[in-house]
């Protein structure tokens, strides 16, 4: 059962979003109604999926973020913001986050992207994931941030491109007419070559030299 922990300064909001995970058999371990209130707990009951708003009442969410994720690296954090801002999304993701979700999403759809984070998948709303990129490949094509070379395969960079774009093994299995266990080999090859530890951090790597998935 993947455990999770809900952080938004709205009770009605945090308890309904708590009811729903629990609804759909996740263990809800504990919530939160700020950013030093989830640090704190989040260290002592160590969920797998941290549900995040941004915008709390005392604190940020982003500092909260980046707390979490450096105390506790096998807990990964997933945003659940009412703000689809570019500057919210992006400094999300600097401080950690393994994926950004608007509040405007269905629950089949957060139950999906909870899933998805909690197996190392970069989850976010269509549309974000394509902008992130596209400031990253800015920041990296910019004289001062020359993106660095890649020591991949065609192959491994075209598989890159599209785990940065959120899909998994099987759609981009089906994208680049591949079997899954080619997809997965390619992963762990190029893993292994850029000396990463999971699915979000190729993402990060992606992003941070401009690799889109076009």
């Amino acid at each position: 059962m993947i455990s999770v922990m809900v952080v938004d300064d709205h009770p009605i909001w945090r308890d309904g979003v708590a009811r729903d995970m629990v609804e759909n058999g996740f263990e809800v371990r504990a919530t939160a109604p700020d950013a030093k209130a989830a640090v704190r707990i989040a260290v002592a009951v160590r969920p797998d999926v941290v549900l995040m708003d941004i915008n709390l009442g005392e604190g940020s969410g982003v500092d909260a973020t980046r707390e979490i994720t450096n105390v506790l690296p096998d807990t990964r954090v997933l945003v659940l913001s009412a703000s689809g801002e570019h500057s919210d999304v992006l400094e999300a993701v600097k401080a950690g986050a393994s994926g950004y979700l608007v509040k405007s999403a269905s629950v089949p759809e957060l139950v999906d992207a909870v899933q998805r984070t909690a197996a190392g998948d970069p989850v976010f709303t269509p549309g974000l994931a394509g902008m992130v990129l596209g400031e990253y490949r800015r920041m990296a094509d910019s004289p001062a941030n020359g993106a660095a070379p890649l020591r991949l395969t065609e192959r491994e960079t075209d598989v890159l491109r599209l785990v940065a774009k959120g899909l998994t093994s099987r759609q981009i299995a089906e994208r680049l007419v591949l079997s899954h266990r080619t997809v997965e080999n390619h992963v762990q090859s190029t893993l292994r070559k850029l000396q990463l530890h999971n699915r979000v951090e190729l993402a990060r790597y992606a992003i941070k030299h401009g690799l889109d998935g076009d």
